[in-house]
């Protein structure tokens, strides 16, 4: 458990709770210990899904920009290796995750709940890529992972511009997924991610591997990729679960072992 944030586990669902007051802005100890959350929970077997959580007032505001204003060049050459670091050890995490987005995700911010399977809002949150404000671009990823989800045109009209957009643009654009009042967002994001506690968790990891990986390739190599990922499927016991509850007892009722 770090200074500002830490891995809580409840009923297979595990929240890495970000809390630096007051704007949970990710300096580079937050970053460190955002990293290694997400690898505890990769590695961690009672840890069957994730949740980003900034508490019930903000998400994440961004980087800390008094941090950030004496680096020169070299510093920053060093420091965006550990940008990168963090946000693609999140992303690489074998397990489906959400962002439980209150209040602010901006800059940074934003670049964190991009990393997670799916974002939820609250109404009044509000989200943005405003580093162009500061004379810089996205640096976590921003630019890359904005434009897979939104598109290019959208992507441009965020960066270009730094504005901010409330949640029900965001849903309209894909840049969230799901749109729920304030209060009760943390509680929506749990009752999401008990979707797949107890699911067959080999599976879940072929299906997230398939599909970010195969969304980098050209479709011959994807489709390579899932074919080998398939196969794999049948050395898992919960292939043979499955299967055998399919047949017995119709879809949907397997219990599986995560083996």
């Amino acid at each position: 458990m770090g200074e500002f944030v830490r891995l809580e586990v409840a009923d297979g669902i595990g929240t890495i709770r970000l809390d630096r007051p007051k704007m949970n802005a990710l300096n580079l100890q937050v970053q460190t210990e955002i990293e290694e959350c997400a690898r505890e929970a990769t590695l961690r077997d009672d840890v069957a899904a994730v949740i980003v959580y900034g508490g019930e007032r903000v998400f994440a505001a961004g980087a800390d920009i008094k941090e950030m204003q004496s680096m020169s060049y070299t510093d920053m050459a060093v420091a965006v290796e550990g940008l990168h670091s963090f946000t693609t050890t999140l992303a690489r995490m074998p397990k489906p995750s959400v962002a439980a987005i209150t209040g602010y995700a901006l800059g940074g911010g934003c670049e964190l709940a991009m990393c997670c399977d799916f974002r939820l809002a609250g109404e009044s949150a509000q989200l943005g890529q405003p580093e162009i404000l500061l004379g810089i671009i996205p640096g976590a990823g921003g630019t890359q992972r904005l434009t897979r989800l939104v598109g290019p045109a959208k992507a441009k009209d965020l960066i270009f511009s730094g504005r901010f957009i409330k949640a029900d643009e965001a849903l309209a654009i894909g840049l969230v997924d799901r749109v729920v009042p304030d209060d009760q967002v943390y509680a929506a994001a749990r009752e999401w991610m008990s979707t797949f506690v107890g699911g067959p968790r080999f599976a879940l990891k072929a299906a997230k591997e398939a599909i970010d990986r195969g969304g980098e390739l050209d479709l011959d190599s994807g489709l390579a990729l899932e074919k080998s990922l398939f196969s794999a499927l049948f050395a898992t016991h919960d292939r043979f679960v499955g299967m055998e509850s399919f047949v017995v007892n119709g879809p949907g009722k397997a219990q599986f072992e995560g083996r």
